[in-house]
């Protein structure tokens, strides 16, 4: 960062105005402030006199505070502030309410002000309600000549808080462009400016927070954009070109092998998408330099047979492979569904194993002392070449006698970093593939994963049955019942059933897992799953409460019905999962814990409590579960919700089971953050203004320039300016790469 853009706000613009600024928006620096974009602009027009005022129609007006009062509003908890002022032609009352914090500590009784809005009449009185208001100072009272020329200039509108307002902003972000320098060092080379008519960034920075006009606020918004897209871009790009510069050993097919006996005892015929995809990954694993692969698919494509398949392909050459899961519900899965499918391939070098065969050993966070030391001596020593396990496989005092595969599932929960540190177990880099079970649109995976290759399962195998999705109003007690009747017809008929709550107990908190990784880290929540937290509505249902309700259902007598969610006791979650996969338990009453790697192929109906309060792709993740064998899935989506996006967002889930589409939908309502996290590429806070969706042109254009760039300056010798921008995300790594070179 120029040396311009690290001053502190302290020193620019005071320590008074820049305290609340750190404070309440995180703004520390010149440069933290000037990439506080606006969300919005207003355009203020002609100053128009009180006397003669037009209705329903946006006004800009000056005038002076002549009087002031506030009251407590009667039907809620919150003030209402009314404000008279004048121009000297007339009055007008001004309102404010819900939070007056702010006007009531400017708007004082003879502050002059620009005051903007639609004049609307109550009790036949013109007024404006909640106006936008910009505090003038004598100097700007004094200029008509800057005064006009602000009318006519688009007004920014910055994101704010009730204790820090756009105008406290506005002011701040006038007195650093005072003093900006016109020769901001560039992160973007000239010669990229120049081909792609591009301005430079300190006219772009001008030019986002005080247009002349739209033109050149669409030049400084298409500057950054391709600024932001170009700076992620190069960093995914040499990653990827520096993990090639990494030693890896190849793994080569063995006749006869692990792999090949897994293939010959397989019930059933690979999917065309699975033979194509395996085949990648094998010309991956040949390699000399690591594989950096993503395989991504629809809801029961087969993924994790893909990955099954990979890694016994890795233990045939004499390698070890490493599956991270997120949570112990799923890694517990794994293990059970993987060693179920090797059968006696999982137990070799013991007594009754096939020799050909390895074991599979599972290691998590709640294993006691003697199994956690168990787990820990098969992995040192090589007696297992399948690790499964949560973030326990991370941390130090794990080993491997030869690592020569990670392999990642639900690669959103991990963050590189978490990813990288399983690696470095490794003598030889090992190779990578990272798994994820929600389809991703292109400029998706462009942003989040362009490090990496990608591979797509696009094909359902044989013998996947038809699942039916319906909207239920859980208002009308009518389709209640008929829901619960259909829950009891499907278990009568020797099936099961999921029940899935947002929440575990009562508490008005939402599910641990919804919310936390077992790092104790915060996971990626799209807007719709937020709206759990905090919900000023009713409580979404509770895993508790529910289980308590369905035993005394009618419709639902003489079932077996249980909980699981990721609270309980690991023991206990493990006895619920084995009673309900031998089909000892019919109604499963759970948490999304079983959002994914839950495969019991006799269950076929689930309902989904509350759904308007989960995301598209979970909805649609939710839903695989069922329909997983050859009887056909029915998915039942309760919800109080009315006309809107709500209802609109499960009428989208219930008329579609195209994965990439549905995450399209769901995406369109994340924030950028959500979309990347900080747990994927570490940039999630530089994303401003570009939209991975929105923007393809802008993400397809940047990856070129950066590809081009980096193929020509891998070391960025040349570009000091971009290397110090990618400084954090690239720090020692860069450092190690040039000292190789």
């Amino acid at each position: 960062m120029p040396e311009r853009l690290r001053e502190p706000l302290t020193k620019a613009v005071g320590s008074r105005t820049a305290k609340p600024l750190e404070r309440e928006l995180g703004l520390e620096t010149v440069g933290d402030l000037l990439r506080h974009y606006p969300r919005r602009y207003m355009e203020l027009g002609e100053l128009t006199p009180m006397d003669s005022l037009p209705e329903d129609v946006p006004v800009s007006l000056v005038a002076e505070v002549r009087k002031v009062s506030v009251r407590e509003m009667k039907t809620r908890r919150s003030k209402i502030m009314n404000v008279e002022v004048t121009d000297g032609h007339g009055t007008l009352d001004l309102t404010f309410f819900n939070n007056v914090y702010k006007p009531q500590k400017e708007l004082t009784v003879g502050t002059r002000a620009l005051f903007s809005g639609k004049v609307s009449r109550y009790q036949n009185k013109k007024q404006l309600a909640q106006p936008m208001y910009e505090l003038l100072d004598e100097e700007e009272d004094a200029s008509e000549e800057r005064l006009a020329e602000r009318l006519h200039m688009p007004l920014p509108i910055y994101p704010a808080t009730g204790k820090v307002g756009s105008n406290l902003i506005r002011n701040s972000v006038r007195v650093v462009l005072d003093t900006l320098p016109t020769d901001l060092p560039d992160p973007v080379p000239a010669e990229i400016r120049r081909r792609l008519r591009l301005i430079d960034l300190s006219s772009a920075l001008r030019q986002i927070h005080r247009p002349g006009d739209r033109a050149q606020l669409a030049a400084a918004q298409r500057r950054l954009k391709f600024e932001e897209a170009f700076i992620l871009q190069t960093l995914l790009v040499w990653r990827k070109a520096n993990d090639r510069q990494q030693q890896a050993t190849p793994r080569l097919h063995v006749p006869g092998g692990f792999l090949d006996a897994l293939d010959e005892r397989l019930p059933f015929q690979l999917t065309e998408g699975q033979q194509k995809v395996g085949d990648e990954i094998a010309a991956d694993l040949a390699q000399q330099h690591p594989m950096h692969r993503l395989l991504q698919g629809e809801v029961g494509s087969g993924k994790t047979l893909v990955a099954l398949r990979a890694m016994a392909r890795v233990v045939d050459s004499g390698g070890q492979a490493a599956l991270l899961a997120p949570t112990e519900v799923l890694a517990t899965q794994h293990h059970r569904s993987i060693t179920a499918m090797l059968g006696d391939l999982a137990a070799g070098g013991l007594l009754g194993g096939d020799d050909r065969g390895t074991r599979v050993t599972l290691l998590t966070g709640s294993m006691n002392t003697a199994q956690r030391r168990k787990a820990l001596l098969e992995a040192a020593s090589g007696d297992a070449g399948i690790v499964i396990g949560t973030h326990a496989l991370i941390q130090d005092t794990v080993q491997f006698s030869e690592l020569g595969l990670v392999v990642v599932d639900e690669q959103h929960r991990f963050g590189v970093e978490q990813r990288d540190a399983l690696r470095r177990k490794g003598e030889n880099t090992p190779h990578l593939l990272v798994m994820t079970a929600t389809p991703i649109p292109r400029t998706v995976a462009m942003t989040v994963f362009g490090d990496l290759e990608t591979s797509v399962l696009d094909q359902l195998p044989a013998g996947r049955s038809e699942i039916k999705t319906h909207v239920v109003p859980a208002r009308d007690p009518r389709w209640m019942t008929r829901t619960w009747q259909r829950v009891a017809e499907e278990c009568k008929a020797g099936h099961q059933a999921y029940v899935v709550c947002a929440r575990i107990g009562s508490d008005d908190e939402p599910a641990e897992e919804d919310l936390f990784d077992e790092d104790g880290s915060v996971r990626m929540l799209s807007d719709a799953e937020l709206a759990k937290v905090g919900d000023e509505k009713r409580p979404a249902a509770a895993a508790i409460d529910v289980l308590a309700a369905l035993r005394i259902q009618p419709e639902l007598d003489g079932l077996v019905i249980e909980m699981l969610h990721g609270r309980m006791p690991a023991d206990e979650r493990e006895e619920v999962m084995r009673r309900f996969a031998a089909n000892e338990v019919h109604v499963l009453v759970a948490t999304t814990v079983i959002e994914v790697g839950v495969d019991v192929p006799n269950a076929t109906a689930m309902v989904i409590t509350d759904a308007d309060r989960f995301g598209v792709s979970q909805l649609h993740q939710l839903r695989g579960r069922v329909g997983r064998g050859r009887a056909a899935g029915i998915c039942l989506l309760l919800t109080e919700a009315g006309q809107g996006p709500s209802l609109d967002r499960l009428t989208a889930v219930a008329s579609t089971r195209d994965g990439f589409e549905l995450a399209r939908i769901d995406l369109e309502t994340r924030r950028e953050g959500d979309v990347l996290g900080a747990r994927q590429s570490g940039l999630n806070s530089s994303l401003k203004l570009l939209r991975v969706l929105r923007d393809e042109k802008v993400i397809v254009e940047a990856r070129q320039v950066a590809t081009e760039l980096i193929d020509e300056d891998m070391g960025l010798r040349a570009h000091p300016e971009l290397a110090e921008a990618l400084d954090p995300w690239l720090g020692s790594d860069r450092a190690a790469f040039l000292d190789r070179g």
